[in-house]
């Protein structure tokens, strides 16, 4: 039998506290989501123009550890990709993961748009057409039905918005709220918003949720001196879903945009 000392108790209570031990408090572990928003532009090192290299891509979330991963600008069956190439399809492969794939346009002879991977079983999945002026790209919300170990059931959300007026992103992310307003469930919804903290678009969203990062959040574009930040993780923190982490990746290659990665335990 193992007996703690007053001293060795205090110790353990502190280090828990001040996150020696995160994950495991009094010998119970601490669930963790590891959460990746990724614009993957369509598997396209900006290095190397015309070329596709979707196992760089893969490496990314692999290397990430991520649980769920929501990833923007994915080719299906499109000329500059492959014809063959089903995007989101090869990348689940390459990473073990279950995914969802949804267009938001035809191109190229082929598909593009938004897509979610898992690690865990998709339950449902559904995809939301947002707002769009006249002339500009249409834009989608997909959104999946995650279980989670233990029967804890989330909604985790993928976007893209819109970036020819401000006015039309701050009109998407209203469409987003308004989608998930009477929701029971724990959301997290994750993405290339492109809009920066300040901007109507990202105050309509904080109205409603809680971002993994809410202050001096790092830029995320260019990947060279990257100056803007636009890639966020947002969270509806209904029951015990809390954010314990946030970092933007430093991965220069694979895209145009540093991968995010939000942490939570639930």
């Amino acid at each position: 039998m193992k007996i703690c000392s007053p001293f060795n108790s205090f110790l353990l209570i502190a280090l828990s506290i001040f996150g020696f031990f995160p994950s495991q408090v009094y010998g119970q572990e601490q669930a963790q989501l590891r959460v990746l928003a990724y614009n993957i532009h369509h598997a396209n090192p900006p290095s190397i123009p015309d070329s596709i290299d979707l196992p760089a891509i893969a490496r990314v979330i692999r290397e990430s550890n991520a649980d769920l991963v929501a990833l923007q600008e994915v080719d299906v069956h499109t000329q500059r990709s492959g014809k063959e190439i089903h995007q989101a399809a090869v990348l689940a492969q390459l990473t073990g993961m279950n995914y969802y794939f949804s267009k938001s346009i035809t191109h190229q002879g082929g598909e593009y748009g938004n897509a979610i991977l898992s690690r865990y079983p998709i339950a449902s999945s559904e995809k939301i057409a947002l707002s769009s002026e006249e002339g500009t790209e249409p834009r989608t919300l997909l959104s999946v039905q995650v279980r989670l170990p233990e029967g804890k059931v989330i909604l985790f959300a993928a976007t893209h918005l819109d970036f020819s007026s401000a006015s039309n992103t701050a009109r998407q992310a209203a469409d987003i709220t308004r989608h998930f307003e009477k929701t029971s469930l724990p959301v997290i919804l994750a993405g290339d918003f492109n809009a920066v903290p300040g901007s109507e678009a990202i105050n309509t969203l904080d109205a409603f949720f809680k971002r993994s990062c809410e202050e001096n959040c790092p830029p995320t574009i260019p990947v060279i001196n990257p100056e803007k930040t636009i890639d966020f993780i947002f969270y509806r923190p209904v029951g015990s879903l809390a954010v314990t982490g946030h970092q933007v990746i430093s991965e220069t290659y694979a895209s145009d945009h540093l991968p995010v990665l939000g942490t939570f335990t639930w």
